[in-house]
């Protein structure tokens, strides 16, 4: 079998440089590291110890919370970002045109925020309930904003063949529409899936134990590894079996258009009795997303005043913030080129288990990797331990995938003759990179980098864990305070994590309106 696709149209193409070969082989060998400690973990520990830290009461106990939150929670984001997303899209629901930027919004609000704010209105929240409704009003949006993506796309003449046929309203919508949105709900609710999976202040805060809440306690309270790493490799299990769902629901049917014609933009539905029940259930979901945790940040900086922005660490921890974010941006970037380009310049099978191999990776929860980095380094690289490099090891392991995506999509649309003149005119590699290459896909290179930046800002379990000694970004320092139960001073912090997420939230909804073609 040949591992590189080496001839287009009867042309022979050059294998892929060694360069980049050796550089993509090192990243996929550093990217399986927490795997692969999951594994040798797992083996090394023995069948006898392993079965007892696995099959006792406690990790039941885990197994049913944290599926029957994954279960719950999963349907109900997707009835409300779909109906959310159809409103917006497809009626006269009043203001529809400025809905879209609003439905994203919430994106910038971390989830362990909002529990902070629901705490603080609601003190008696726990349990799994407040799970659900914390975790569907942080992450609605990951299907809301796929399926108006996808909403906006859809050519209506099938839609109107079905009502010709004598079709009501709702079997159009149930059997022509909800089948062509196959992909972006099922998208979206392996995300909100995953997620759900790696989260750990929001539902440490609403004292609701999952896998990753008890993982982190074990190791912050006895630093008993092998009991955490039991409990990890049980957490992976069920990252594993999300991703296989995923997969084998979605199938390998295709939704693209096909026949003669162009696409139209399909008509929006007249509202009648409807309008007002519509434009409510609208404004009460920004309330509850995004209204509740404003509303207790102003509340909280209102009651702790001035004083609160005085304090000596919240500057540093902004400036760490953003440090920790540019560099792991930077070097997810740079270290998602290769990838990126021998996937699309060299298709073939090597290229797409490199691929695989960095989804699968940074599908793994936070925490996982962390363990996996904390036991590396102590064991083989013993200097590196507690470092800022490791830091952003685990950011790049984490996050690179959102680099890749953009990347992809930007060197795809990159004409290799422009590569090839550059080079027929006596231009070395390095040139015609810097020139062509680079200068074609930087807006897609910095959409990607602006998504791991957001995503870093608000990144908690892996900074808690391996960040150096005396290190506080603005995630660390508010769950500090916040575990204080000193909540005045920790809104500072919650409104310049939103405040750094929002300008990325919108960049994200701008671009998913660009690739939809409004």
């Amino acid at each position: 079998m040949p591992v590189f696709s080496d001839r287009t149209g009867g042309r022979a193409r050059p294998r892929p440089p060694l360069v980049l070969v050796l550089i993509v082989a090192a990243l996929v060998a550093v990217t399986l590291i927490p795997l692969g400690y999951v594994i040798t973990t797992t083996i090394s520990t023995g069948w006898t110890t392993a079965s007892a830290l696995i099959f006792r009461p406690r990790v039941g106990e885990l197994l049913i919370n944290t599926v029957s939150l994954v279960i719950v929670t999963i349907p109900i984001c997707v009835a409300v970002g779909v109906a959310a997303a159809w409103l917006v899209e497809r009626t006269t629901v009043f203001g529809f045109r400025w809905w879209g930027p609003v439905l994203a919004a919430p994106l910038a609000v971390p989830a362990f925020v909002n529990s902070y704010a629901w705490v603080t209105v609601i003190p008696s929240l726990h349990g799994l309930w407040s799970g659900v409704l914390v975790a569907t009003l942080s992450y609605f949006p990951l299907v809301a904003l796929p399926v108006a993506a996808t909403l906006r796309r859809l050519d209506p003449a099938v839609e109107e063949s079905a009502r010709a046929l004598g079709s009501s309203p709702w079997a159009v919508f149930f059997r022509v529409i909800v089948p062509q949105l196959r992909l972006p709900i099922l998208g979206g609710g392996l995300l909100i899936g995953l997620h759900l999976l790696a989260e750990y202040g929001a539902f440490a805060m609403l004292r609701f134990d999952t896998f990753t809440t008890a993982i982190l306690e074990q190791f912050q309270s006895t630093f008993n590894g092998v009991a955490g790493s039991m409990l990890a490799s049980v957490l992976v299990l069920l990252c594993l079996a999300l991703l296989v769902t995923e997969s084998a629901a979605r199938g390998s049917a295709r939704y693209a258009r096909v026949g003669s014609g162009a696409p139209r933009t399909a008509p929006r539905a007249r509202l009648r009795w409807s309008a007002a029940p519509a434009a409510l259930g609208l404004v009460a979901l920004t309330v509850l997303a995004l209204g509740v945790p404003v509303w207790t940040i102003v509340r909280w900086l209102r009651i702790g005043g001035a004083e609160v922005w005085r304090s000596a660490a919240l500057w540093p921890a902004l400036s760490q913030t953003l440090t920790f974010g540019l560099a792991g941006a930077l070097a997810a970037t740079a270290l998602a080129f290769p990838v990126a380009w021998l996937a699309v310049r060299w298709p073939g099978a090597i290229s797409k288990i490199v691929e695989s191999t960095n989804y699968v990776t940074s599908s793994l929860p936070g925490i996982v990797t962390a363990l996996a980095l904390i036991t590396v380094t102590i064991r083989y690289a013993n200097p590196l331990y507690q470092t800022t490099i490791m830091v952003i090891v685990a950011y790049v392991l984490m996050f690179l995938p959102r680099s890749l995506v953009s990347l992809r999509a930007g060197l795809a649309q990159v004409p290799v003759g422009l590569e090839e003149a550059s080079a027929a005119l006596g231009k070395p590699p390095w040139t015609t990179f810097l020139r062509v290459t680079l200068r074609l896909t930087a807006p897609s290179a910095a959409v990607g980098a602006a998504l791991v930046f957001m995503a870093i800002a608000t990144e908690l379990t892996a900074t808690l864990l391996l960040a150096p000694n005396g290190t506080r970004t603005l995630s660390t320092r508010f769950w500090s305070l916040t575990s204080e139960l000193d909540y005045a001073a920790a809104a500072p912090y919650a409104l310049l994590m939103i405040a750094l997420a929002l300008p990325m939230t919108y960049l994200l909804f701008s671009q998913s309106r660009k690739a939809a073609g409004a």
